[in-house]
């Protein structure tokens, strides 16, 4: 969780910059073209400036939130974030392992599930041996949890 935070810190930094640095001299040098009404790249300055401000506020929140995590509060037998998961598919006879994770470290190819995800929210609060149904847009799946390594026992 550290390293979220260090990345939504960096994110933070280059907003702030790009907003205190970058983009007040590009609104100046834009507003030297003089009409302001019919200058494009004023107008782009601006627009830019406006996600900005959104995008910090964004990662403002984002930060806060994770900083309100207590690792002590997650259970110790439970699927939650940072778990590894071992799910038996009824369908394909298969096991598949997914890590639960925030959705800024969320990677399906790398079997890294966001705990915010449909698959993820299933899967929350559940044990070995509990059935796990996923409804997913091309359907529902049925799933037995088979393995559980909690973020308390996990290796990096």
């Amino acid at each position: 969780m550290i390293d979220i935070r260090k990345k939504l810190q960096e994110d933070l930094n280059a907003i702030e910059r790009e907003l205190r640095v970058d983009l007040p001299k590009e609104i100046l040098k834009a507003r030297e073209h003089g009409d302001l009404s019919e200058n494009a790249e004023y107008k782009a300055a601006k627009e830019r400036q406006s996600y900005l401000e959104g995008r910090k506020s964004q990662l403002q929140q984002r930060l806060a939130s994770l900083s309100l995590v207590n690792l002590d509060k997650i259970p110790t037998d439970r699927a939650a974030y940072g778990s590894r998961v071992v799910l038996y598919d009824y369908e394909t006879e298969r096991e598949v392992e997914y890590r639960l994770v925030t959705p800024e470290e969320s990677d399906i190819s790398r079997g890294r599930i966001s705990i915010t995800s449909p698959i993820g929210r299933s899967l929350v609060g559940k044990g070995v041996g509990d059935p796990i149904e996923i409804v997913t847009p091309s359907g529902t799946k049925d799933y037995e949890m088979r393995g559980l390594k909690t973020i308390h026992e996990a290796e990096e």
